[in-house]
C-alpha cells in the first residue's frame, strides 16, 4: 500500500507543477518540510502572470496594443448585442414551451413512450427517460434534482445513478440548441445532430457504468430500500386550466431568463478569446483595424495542419470550425456564439451544423458541470471517470453525426 501511495504521489507531481514546491528533502531522514501557503500562492501568482502577459503580449505584438484592446471590447459588445440577446430570447420562449409541456402532461407522455428504450440502450430503468426529457427541455442540473428524489432514485442501482451525470448532460439545453440552429436555417442538420447526440450519450453512459463497476463492484446495489412511488414525482400546479397555462408560461419564461443570463459570461469571455484565436485581420491588405472578430488565427493555423483528421472524422472543410467543439467543452451557450460569425463567413453547411449540434448537446459544458453534479451526489471520487467517459462520448457523437449526414445525403 505504501509503495502504491508513493507511485501515486510521483504521478500527481508530474501533472501538478506546484507539487514540486510543496516538499523538499531535509537530508537527515526527517519528514519533508513544506513551503508556507503564502509562498505557494506567490509561485502560483508568478506562473499565472507569466502566462497572462505572455498570451496578451503575443496578441498585442501581432495586432498592436490599441487594436487588440479595441477588438477585444468590440467583439464582446457585438456578441452581446447580436448573439446573447438572440439566444436569451430563444431560452425564454423555449422555457415557456417546456414548462407548458410539463404542466399539461406531455413530458409524462414522452417518458412513457421512451421508457422501453432505456434498458436496452442505456442499461437504465425506464424512469430515466424522465431525466432525459427534463434536461433536454432545460439544462444539465435538472437531472440532479431528480436523482436526489427518493421516489426517482429508488429504481436505480448506485452505479446507474452516478451514470445519470453522463446520461443527463448529453441532452442538456438540447431544445435551445436545436431551436437556435433551426432558426439559422439549418433544421435538417440539427435533427441529424440530435441523432448523433443520442449515439454519444449511449457511449458515454455505458463507459461510465462499466468503469465504475470495474473499480467499485460494491456499487452494484440498490441506492435505497426506502418505500416510494413514481406517482409522487409531480409537476402539477393549482388552479383551473387557464390559470395553469398562464402560470406555466410565465414561470417557464422566467427560468429561460435565468438560463439566458447564465450564458452571458461564457459567450462574452470564452467566445471572444476563441474568436481572437480563430479569425485573422479584417483589412484588405492584411492590416488590423481594431474591429470586432479580428485576431491572430492560431487555432485555425494549428487545425489546418492536421485538418485531414478533422475532415475525415467530422467533415470540417475549414480548420476554424474546430473552435466550436473546443468552446462547447466549457459552455455550449458560448459555442453557439460562434455560429453567426461562421455563417457570415460562409464556412459552415448542414454537415457542420449536424456535428455542432451533436457535440454541443453531448458535451454541453460538461467540464464545468460534472464536478459539481457528482459532488452534489456524494461521489466526488468518480469525477475523473465521468469526464473521461463523456469526452469519448462527445467525440463519438460528432463522428456519428458526420457519417449519418453523409449517408442521408447519398440516399436523398
Amino acid at each position: 500500500m505504501e509503495e502504491h501511495n508513493n507511485k501515486r504521489h510521483n504521478l500527481l507531481s508530474v501533472f501538478n507543477p506546484f507539487e514540486v514546491f510543496r516538499h523538499h528533502e531535509t537530508g537527515d531522514g526527517r519528514k519533508p518540510s513544506r513551503f508556507k501557503f503564502t509562498t505557494l500562492r506567490s509561485f502560483e501568482a508568478l506562473i499565472f502572470l507569466v502566462c497572462f502577459f505572455g498570451f496578451f503580449g503575443f496578441l498585442a505584438y501581432r495586432m498592436t496594443l490599441p487594436h487588440m484592446l479595441n477588438t477585444f471590447m468590440q467583439t464582446a459588445y457585438q456578441l452581446l448585442l447580436e448573439t446573447v440577446f438572440y439566444i436569451m430570447a430563444i431560452c425564454v420562449l423555449m422555457g415557456a414551451i417546456s414548462k407548458l409541456l410539463t404542466e399539461f402532461g406531455v413530458v409524462r407522455l414522452m417518458e412513457n413512450i421512451l421508457r422501453p428504450l432505456m434498458k436496452p440502450l442505456y442499461n437504465l430503468p425506464g424512469v430515466a427517460a424522465l431525466g432525459a426529457v427534463m434536461t433536454f427541455l432545460s439544462d444539465n442540473p435538472a437531472i440532479i434534482s431528480l436523482a436526489k428524489d427518493n421516489n426517482f432514485a429508488r429504481y436505480f442501482k448506485k452505479y446507474q445513478l452516478v451514470s445519470l451525470t453522463n446520461f443527463g448532460t448529453a441532452f442538456g439545453m438540447g431544445l435551445v440548441v436545436i431551436a437556435f440552429m433551426t432558426g439559422k436555417g439549418y433544421g435538417s442538420g440539427a435533427l441529424v445532430g440530435l441523432m448523433g447526440a443520442i449515439i454519444g450519450s449511449i457511449v458515454s453512459t455505458r463507459i461510465m457504468q462499466r468503469s465504475t463497476l470495474k473499480s467499485y463492484p460494491e456499487m452494484d446495489s440498490p441506492v435505497t430500500e426506502e418505500a416510494g412511488t413514481e406517482q409522487n414525482i409531480s409537476f402539477k400546479s393549482e388552479g383551473n386550466a387557464f390559470q395553469r397555462f398562464l402560470n406555466a408560461m410565465l414561470d417557464g419564461g422566467k427560468s429561460g431568463v435565468g438560463i439566458g443570463v447564465a450564458i452571458i459570461p461564457g459567450v462574452l469571455c470564452i467566445s471572444t478569446i476563441v474568436m481572437m484565436l480563430t479569425f485573422g485581420p479584417a483589412g484588405e491588405n492584411g492590416e488590423y483595424l481594431g474591429k470586432a472578430y479580428e485576431g491572430v488565427p492560431v487555432i485555425t493555423w494549428l487545425a489546418d495542419k492536421v485538418n485531414f483528421i478533422f475532415y475525415w472524422l467530422f467533415g470540417f472543410e475549414n480548420g476554424a470550425l474546430v473552435g466550436f467543439p473546443i468552446t462547447a467543452l466549457g459552455a455550449v451557450g458560448a459555442a453557439l456564439g460562434l455560429v453567426p460569425t461562421f455563417d457570415a463567413t460562409g464556412i459552415i453547411n448542414n454537415n457542420a451544423i449536424a456535428v455542432f449540434t451533436a457535440m454541443g448537446m453531448c458535451w454541453s459544458g460538461y467540464l464545468s458541470t460534472h464536478t459539481a453534479m457528482l459532488d452534489s451526489l456524494g461521489y466526488r471520487k468518480l469525477i475523473g471517470k465521468a469526464i473521461g467517459a463523456h469526452t469519448v462520448g462527445g467525440l463519438c457523437a460528432g463522428v456519428a453525426a458526420h457519417w449519418l449526414w453523409v449517408l442521408l445525403s447519398l440516399i436523398f
